[in-house]
């Protein structure tokens, strides 16, 4: 079974109905018991400002985000593609809780990517732009399997409910090389 890991999980869109925020919800239902999966909000983050930091009073918002992710012993992004990128909200998340300089949260957290789609690429491009931030902010992102979900406006009911048994099962397999990942990584 393992140590349980508190894995904070950042869904890239903001959309109350996005189809990643649908895809998270499903690896919450299908984690494996070591990983204890909790969606973390970024929308009300404020635009990164580095006067709030040299002022000494950071907004609300900054710091209980920061204190979340430092607890956090991994961190699962599920993020869309916009532009061939990643959405700002989830840009503004990495540059808060990786300031101000020295104060970097996600140093060390064993991180996951899963890009999501109605197109038939699965959001490549976020994927990997989203992973070249990570090489600086020293988050060990699991390399294998990588995981592109495309075609995702046909993979839930009415409901929100994943109904694409081949996809769940793809998701679980990543997840549990995920367990292995942090089992691997993250401190005792």
């Amino acid at each position: 079974m393992g140590t349980p890991r508190d894995i904070a999980v950042i869904v890239g869109s903001l959309r109350s109905a996005s189809l990643n925020r649908k895809v998270a919800h499903t690896l919450i239902e299908i984690a494996p018991a070591p990983l204890r999966l909790e969606i973390v909000e970024i929308g009300a983050l404020p635009l990164y400002n580095e006067d709030y930091d040299a002022g000494g009073a950071p907004p609300a918002q900054y710091t209980a985000f920061r204190e979340r992710i430092q607890r956090a012993d991994g961190v699962l992004f599920v993020t869309p593609e916009y532009n061939r990128s990643v959405p700002g909200a989830l840009k503004n998340a990495l540059d808060v809780a990786s300031r101000p300089y020295g104060h970097n949260r996600w140093a060390g957290k064993p991180g996951g990517v899963i890009s999501v789609s109605p197109g038939a690429i699965g959001g490549f491009g976020a994927n990997h732009h989203l992973r070249q931030s990570l090489v600086f902010l020293d988050v060990p992102v699991l390399q294998q399997p990588e995981a592109y979900i495309g075609g995702a406006a046909k993979l839930f009911d009415e409901g929100g409910r994943m109904v694409v048994e081949a996809t769940r099962e793809f998701l679980a397999k990543y997840l549990a090389a995920y367990a292995a990942w942090v089992e691997r990584l993250a401190p005792a």
